[in-house]
């Protein structure tokens, strides 16, 4: 994430601020990528520290709470915290996309939807399973919370599990629904990742029964990615986000040798030379990590197929969004009534 500054003192502001040192009181203006002085914020803005402008003027959403369709039971008041934590995450993570043309004006496919639920309700407990489903994504708000994080990354055998990474998950899934219209897509897809019409469900079981196939390392990011095309893709899509996002952070903290020179891993033409500058970045990261005694920031190995599949996912992305998409929903509309609240 690159820095920003403030439109009245010029002084730094990041990407999580509502006020600058000067005392100004800001708004992000996800289109431009920029801050502005506060003239109509999101209505989420006080209840859960939103510091997106409004998407319609005063009263409204943002363009990031308006995709949101349901919002945890807020009179279970430990999960408003955790919606706002969850909700400054998609923030993130949409800016990300938005580097390459995704989710923003000119993007004329289906936006996706989200559902944002508590395992605590007003009611009782309820059970809640993320996942992606024709553009609706479902989160886990319960994860915001780090305790309750950790301790699912560890019953899973996960070396990263974070709401950021979750947002990169299953808007991977979300992106590939709407390339594979494309058989051109499809076909190199298939050729490199397997054939994604295989049956979902008997490979998530397989999966969870055997565990991932001896020597998984060879060919997947994670063990995850191994269960079946639809996951191998969604991992290494996340990954490709982390690792350029990786270095444009980097670069934007002035570690620019250790970013390996690619200037805007972005907008550069040079996908090998993202996928390099962000491992390396990571392996540095890593050991600046253990001189702390914390978990490594990128814990992954790069394997050459899973190289050769990064490249594919970039070349895919950052092409930008489809121009001719076909949008099985309509446009979202930022400006709808507020979300609904479960529970």
């Amino acid at each position: 994430m690159k820095l920003f500054h403030c439109p009245c003192c010029k002084g730094t502001l990041y990407f999580n601020n509502r006020a600058c040192g000067c005392g100004a009181e800001v708004a992000f203006d996800p289109e431009a990528e920029k801050f502005e002085q506060l003239d109509a914020g999101c209505a989420n803005r006080e209840q859960i520290s939103c510091n997106w402008k409004a998407a319609g003027g005063p009263g409204t959403l943002c363009r990031a709470c308006a995709m949101t369709e349901v919002v945890p039971d807020s009179l279970v008041t430990k999960n408003v915290p955790l919606w706002a934590d969850t909700e400054a995450a998609k923030r993130w993570v949409l800016v990300n996309l938005g580097q390459w043309g995704w989710l923003k004006a000119g993007d004329q496919g289906a936006w996706p939807r989200f559902h944002l639920l508590s395992e605590v309700t007003s009611t009782g407990p309820a059970p809640v399973t993320m996942g992606h489903a024709d553009g609706l994504i479902t989160i886990n708000v319960t994860e915001a919370d780090p305790a309750q994080r950790v301790a699912r990354r560890e019953e899973l055998s996960e070396r990263y599990r974070t709401l950021t990474g979750h947002f990169r998950h299953e808007l991977g899934h979300y992106v590939f629904l709407r390339l594979v219209q494309d058989e051109r897509f499809a076909s190199s897809f298939r050729s490199l990742f397997g054939d994604e019409r295989e049956d979902y469900g008997a490979a998530l079981s397989r999966h969870y029964d055997n565990g991932p196939p001896p020597g998984w390392q060879d060919n997947h990011i994670t063990a995850y990615a191994s269960s079946h095309p639809h996951e191998d893709w969604a991992e290494t899509f996340a990954h490709l986000v982390h690792l350029t996002d990786m270095i444009d952070s980097a670069n934007a903290a002035g570690l620019k040798q250790t970013g390996a020179g690619v200037a805007d891993p972005y907008r550069t033409n040079d996908g090998d030379a993202v996928i390099s500058a962000g491992a390396n970045l990571g392996i540095a990261l890593n050991h600046v990590n253990r001189s702390m005694g914390l978990f490594d920031v990128y814990p992954f190995v790069i394997a050459p197929i899973v190289r050769d599949k990064l490249a594919f996912v970039r070349r895919a992305v950052a092409a930008g969004p489809p121009e001719k998409a076909k949008p099985k929903r309509r446009n979202w509309n930022p400006f709808r009534p507020a979300p609904v609240r479960a529970g």
